[in-house]
């Protein structure tokens, strides 16, 4: 089945920067997503527009009230991206540290169990276990399921007690690739707990789309633009309101209810805001919808459409060319049909080591990322006996030719190996 989204590629290719070459190697093939997507061409020079400009916010006189509007505008974007007509959007330093800020004013606000799973980046988990351990409260550790590479409704369900008062999950593992029904998993929760806090870890999760905040019945999201294809620098969050209404880490007699600490960088938001209009562009590029928020919707279903072409291709084989699950020794981490994956493949060969093959593709010109058994990824890989794995992360601007030239090397590798 063709990608709704191959009629558009050159079109889509041509927004972003660097999108088949490195400006230290040249030519190649960027399979590297989930460490950081490729920077919209438009967030580039919204960055330098804005770097250059020496007024700040708060004054009187027409660049400081200009830079005011801006910022309003890319909260109300944020608003219709996220689907959240509530709460409020703030950025950071980066997405790790704004999970961590959510999490500490949750659990330290809440003073209750705080319950999260073994599937999550430690970016929340290490967040909810350590200011657990700080408040003096239980931590309940919900088991991911190592085969699938991810953690159901049904496992929460399981584990939740009354006494829990603050959750965390993640959207979408950076490591396996796969897919949480958040919406599903906080039903489960608010089911035993109802007025515990939910944060979630969006950050794997956003540029494969379909984010939508107020379905999922959360309090707190978090993504780092620079892998929703604006630029490194910064995070954003959402709070709910009634998160914002906990004890907050604020100037004394300063505004309440206020998460932001400092000048904001104008820039940030305003990168967002092309963020935005990408989605919205490429939504009106695949349907007729009405209004921006059903654009935007139909810009994630495109692209998760076209992502599982590519990873379908990537498994299967396309041609006389191999797919993954053909070659010999190869796992593939998750399962090879996995109705959950969101653009991304993650495997060990038998006979090759992970870093050797990253290193091999890497000579060719394909660019992929090893993932190694420590603190970031040793939850995923220490229960399937790996060291390491090979993690190769598309985005919907990424073609079939790529696919091909990979399995191409892939093949090449295999039978040497």
């Amino acid at each position: 089945m063709s990608s709704p989204l191959a009629p558009l590629l050159s079109e889509i290719r041509d927004r972003f920067a660097h999108v088949d070459e490195c400006p230290f190697s040249g030519p190649r093939v960027f399979f590297e997503n989930a460490g950081g997507a490729l920077t919209l061409k438009s967030a580039v020079e919204t960055s330098a527009k804005f770097a250059a400009i020496p007024d700040n916010q708060g004054r009187d006189n027409p660049a400081a009230k200009a830079l005011v509007e801006i910022i309003k505008t890319a909260k109300s974007d944020m608003a219709t991206f996220f689907n959240a007509p509530s709460g409020q959007f703030f950025v950071g330093e980066s997405g790790t540290e704004l999970l961590f800020r959510l999490i500490r004013t949750a659990v330290m606000g809440a003073k209750g169990t705080v319950i999260g799973s073994t599937i999550e980046h430690p970016a929340s988990r290490s967040a909810a276990q350590i200011w657990a351990k700080n408040a003096g409260v239980e931590y309940i550790s919900v088991a991911h399921d190592a085969a699938r590479g991810l953690v159901t409704a049904e496992d929460y369900a399981k584990a939740m007690t009354p006494d829990v008062r603050v959750a965390t999950m993640l959207h979408t593992s950076p490591v396996t690739g796969m897919g949480m029904d958040i919406a599903a998993i906080s039903q489960a929760i608010r089911a035993v707990s109802p007025d515990c806090l939910i944060i979630v870890d969006g950050i794997q999760h956003a540029s494969h789309g379909g984010i939508d905040i107020e379905a999922a019945g959360i309090d707190g999201y978090v993504v780092s633009p620079y892998k929703v294809f604006s630029r490194h620098g910064y995070g954003v969050a959402w709070a709910s309101e009634r998160l914002s209404q906990l004890p907050l880490e604020a100037l004394i007699n300063g505004p309440s209810e206020n998460w932001e600490m400092g000048t904001r960088d104008t820039g940030a938001y305003a990168t967002f805001s092309d963020v935005v209009a990408y989605f919205d562009w490429l939504g009106g590029q695949v349907s007729d919808a009405p209004d921006r928020r059903a654009r935007i919707e139909a810009a994630g279903h495109a692209i998760h459409a076209h992502e599982k072409h590519l990873t379908d291709t990537m498994l299967n084989g396309t041609g006389n060319l191999p797919g993954l699950t053909e070659l010999h020794g190869v796992q593939i981490i998750g399962g090879a049909d996995n109705p959950a994956r969101e653009g991304l493949v993650c495997f060990a060969m038998e006979n090759v080591p992970a870093i050797d093959i990253v290193a091999r593709l890497n000579d060719q010109g394909i660019r992929t990322h090893v993932r190694k058994a420590d603190h970031y990824s040793g939850n995923v890989l220490d229960p399937l006996g790996l060291p390491a794995a090979v993690r190769v992360s598309m985005c919907h601007y990424n073609s079939e030719a790529e696919v091909t030239a990979f399995l191409a090397a892939m093949k090449k590798i295999a039978d040497e190996g």
